[in-house]
């Protein structure tokens, strides 16, 4: 028989391990706040139907999506610096203070667009402001990134990591979901279109910044991770984040840039560009754009975790892999039958029938970019490289599309999304499978 130790109890078999218990809560309130990030930041692509016509004045409303999604890829370009500041912010001082400082960020983002004048009140200065918000937004996203996947991949344990992992893409699509269902919410229950164009696109970010205050509070009571406090005591802070420790691991960033151009610029055509792919090309009306967007995010988040937990199981590279494959495969023949769809219903399966794909990519992508880089430079490691890809591929996919639209050569954009996909299969193929070489398990060893 084991031995008791004196005043001590035993804890009886049923009870929840107070440790589990914490991990559980930890990685809740990061991917919670992950969530209120999303949704401050998709607040933009939702509702910017509504508000271009405030900042860019045109007849021509592809012109007006032009105008804005233009800016949307400005903000995108910009995420890099915040991946470097913010990534420098957690592998220095800790993830925790990092995830804080990030949100604080998006809150007056979101503050400043819902204050923004119209275009009609102060003429040139009113697309400068909106631009300013978008770039404070897109350089607290930069960091969010990194900080919330370092975060989640360092308080999972490694039996569970790809499951608790893709909650990070749970909340960044529940962030688009929330802001869709705000969206649906406004246009069917409380406000007409007019109202929507004059002055209602404002409410959804007076509400985005109102939840950032309540996620800073609650990543306030966030505890530090173990890996992270074990190197800083072991090495000190000197030897932790930074630009120059950055170069160090030039495999590592390579690997990250690769692997995130096809999966980040498919899952951007599924999400913000389908949102004006069904309205402008499919010719659904904006209640039925809405309804399909939101219907299939919903599936997309549920996707995610089984996914993940899958990639416990039989290792992320299989997953990848099936997602490239897959994806330089269908992705043409599929977004050719959606913009042929014959109604909302057949939309919203074509766009599911996308998911079953491309979730093979979004569930592990963050717990794959998180094991290849130590713990010092983690979060830097996994922000700044990502950032760079998603600023080039994922932030200027609606723009691109767009574009092709506009030139009478809507087809176009397709093969471009497959070739990207393409390049990512064979960074796939070449690299290994970070379930088997973990460096935040060899650390832990």
């Amino acid at each position: 028989m084991s031995a008791i130790h004196p005043g001590s109890a035993a804890r009886p078999a049923s009870a929840p391990d107070p440790i589990e218990f914490k991990r559980v809560k930890a990685i809740f309130i990061g991917s919670i706040g992950n969530l209120v990030e999303w949704y401050d930041f998709y607040c933009y692509a939702a509702f910017s139907l509504y508000f271009a016509s405030s900042f860019f004045p045109s007849s021509d409303p592809v012109a007006q999506s032009l105008s804005t999604a233009g800016i949307f890829a400005l903000g995108f370009f910009i995420r890099p610096i915040g991946g470097l500041l913010f990534g420098y912010i957690g592998d220095r001082h800790g993830r925790r203070l990092a995830l804080m400082t990030s949100v604080t960020l998006m809150c007056g983002g979101s503050l400043l667009i819902a204050c923004s004048p119209t275009y009609a009140a102060v003429g040139a200065w009113a697309p400068a402001i909106l631009l300013t918000a978008r770039l404070l937004q897109g350089l607290s996203l930069g960091g969010e990134y990194g900080s919330s996947a370092t975060y989640l991949s360092e308080m999972a344990t490694s039996k569970h990591r790809g499951f608790y992992s893709s909650f990070q893409y749970v909340t960044l699509i529940g962030g688009q979901l929330t802001a869709l269902v705000v969206l649906l919410v406004l246009q069917n229950f409380v406000l007409d279109a007019a109202q929507l164009k004059a002055w209602g696109w404002r409410i959804p970010f007076f509400i985005g910044a109102l939840l950032a205050v309540v996620a800073l509070i609650m990543r306030s009571d966030l505890p530090e991770t173990k890996a992270f406090e074990a190197h800083r005591s072991k090495h000190g802070k000197d030897r932790m984040g930074g630009f120059k420790l950055l170069l160090q691991h030039p495999r590592e960033c390579l690997i990250v840039i690769g692997l995130t151009m096809g999966g980040t610029l498919a899952f951007y055509v599924y999400t913000t560009y389908m949102q004006k792919f069904l309205k402008l090309s499919v010719g659904l009306t904006d209640a039925q754009t809405t309804a399909v967007s939101a219907g299939t995010l919903v599936f997309a988040a549920l996707l995610q975790p089984l996914y993940g937990a899958l990639s416990d199981r039989i290792g992320r590279k299989p997953l990848l892999l099936g997602f490239a494959v897959l994806g330089t495969l269908f992705t043409v023949p599929l977004l050719t039958a959606i913009q042929h769809a014959q109604g909302p219903w057949q939309a919203f399966g074509l766009i599911a029938c996308a998911w079953l794909i491309v979730s093979g990519y979004t569930s592990i992508n963050a717990v794959v970019k998180a094991e290849l880089f130590p713990a010092s430079i983690r979060a830097t490691g996994v922000g700044v490289p990502y950032a760079i890809a998603v600023s080039v591929f994922g932030g200027t996919a609606e723009y691109i599309a767009l574009w092709f639209k506009q030139q009478g050569m809507e087809s176009g954009f397709y093969w471009y999304a497959t070739a990207v996909i393409a390049c990512s299969l064979l960074v796939y193929l070449l690299m290994r499978d970070t379930r088997r070489h973990s460096r935040i398990d060899a650390e832990a060893a």
